[in-house]
């Protein structure tokens, strides 16, 4: 297989892409901590508490995440160089090695939307258990 400059630069908008996501989501994660923090302190809820834990382990996926997708762009980058510098063996090296990263980071971040999905099911548990009964006997 024949390496040109072209085959590495396609991942560059992906990767992008993908760290701006990832950095949303952290974002929106310390957002909803420091609410649901504010709000154990007030109330001491079972529920709350376990919200903040679910959001432990989703920032900790969210750092993994960033982690190999950082290291994907990287190697991009020295597989760019390499060919630049006619080393056509390494540079395969690195582009493998990159794209291996970036399917650990999407694997990461299918895991974080897995137990984000967790986390909103705890929450309509909540709702549901708070709502008195009805009848539509009417």
């Amino acid at each position: 297989m024949e390496l040109s400059l072209a085959t590495p630069s396609l991942l560059f908008p992906a990767i992008s892409l993908l760290l701006l996501a990832y950095t949303n989501r952290f974002l929106g994660l310390a957002a909803l901590i420091r609410e649901l923090q504010a709000r154990y302190r007030s109330e001491q809820s079972h529920s709350v508490r376990r919200q903040i834990d679910n959001l432990r382990r989703r920032v900790m996926l969210i750092r993994h995440m960033q982690v190999a997708g950082v290291t994907s762009l990287f190697l991009c980058v020295l597989c760019m160089f390499l060919i630049f510098a006619a080393q056509p063996g390494p540079a395969k090296i690195a582009f493998g090695v990159s794209l291996c990263a970036m399917m650990v980071s999407l694997g990461l971040s299918l895991r974080e939307i897995w137990i984000s999905i967790d986390a909103l099911n705890v929450q309509l548990g909540d709702l549901e258990s708070d709502e008195p009964v009805r009848s539509d006997d009417g």
